[in-house]
């Protein structure tokens, strides 16, 4: 005779036995989602940071390799000492990635959403002044103003790579979602390493 016999009867006891293995298989189940939604959602994040990185590092190796800053003061020097000289700017796109995910930008951690969010509102300050230097009419304000405002578009350039490295470096820390860097790679364009 078994110890509950006397309170339940067998088939009671059967299905007691029966709905906590049913409970206990439900908590199983849904930590087990928990787990790997949590591993799902960390990938996203990495993936996330990892393509942000690139896209800024890119950006930020041509600006350096150009010596945006040398290259700029040399032209504004033209600009005011060559009669009707002014550069063709061309076009800027280098954010076709942040584009692409700015609506999953809430996956990422704070620290790294705050100086990419910077870093990109800069990148779209300098295609609004790209806009004003197109349609700039150097006969009517003259070389010097035309070279101000090639020298505030470059110094907007030299912050953007300054805010850059601000953002490489708050991914580098949060890149594997504990604070810290999951690995290195060196970046020869810059000296600084990567995810």
């Amino acid at each position: 005779m078994a110890p509950l016999d006397d309170i339940l009867s067998p088939q009671a006891q059967q299905a007691v036995i029966a709905g906590v293995f049913l409970a206990a298989g439900w908590w199983v189940v849904a930590w087990q989602n928990r787990r790997r939604d949590d591993r799902l959602r960390a990938e996203r994040v990495r993936d996330v940071q990892r393509a942000l990185f690139a896209e800024i590092r890119a950006y930020l190796a041509v600006l350096q390799r150009d010596d945006v800053a040398a290259y700029g003061a040399r032209i504004a020097e033209r600009i005011t000492s060559e009669p009707g000289y002014f550069p063709v700017i061309p076009s800027e796109k280098n954010d076709a990635i942040f584009n692409a995910i700015v609506g999953e930008i809430h996956v990422l951690p704070r620290d790294t959403v705050d100086p990419v969010v910077l870093y990109y509102s800069q990148l779209n300050a300098i295609v609004a002044m790209i806009a004003d230097l197109r349609t700039l009419d150097l006969a009517r304000i003259g070389p010097e103003r035309a070279a101000s405002m090639y020298r505030d578009y470059i110094a907007m350039k030299v912050e953007a790579m300054e805010m850059g490295h601000s953002a490489l470096d708050a991914i580098r820390r949060n890149i594997d979602g504990r604070g810290t860097a999951a690995r290195s790679v060196s970046n020869p364009a810059s000296g600084r390493s990567g995810p």
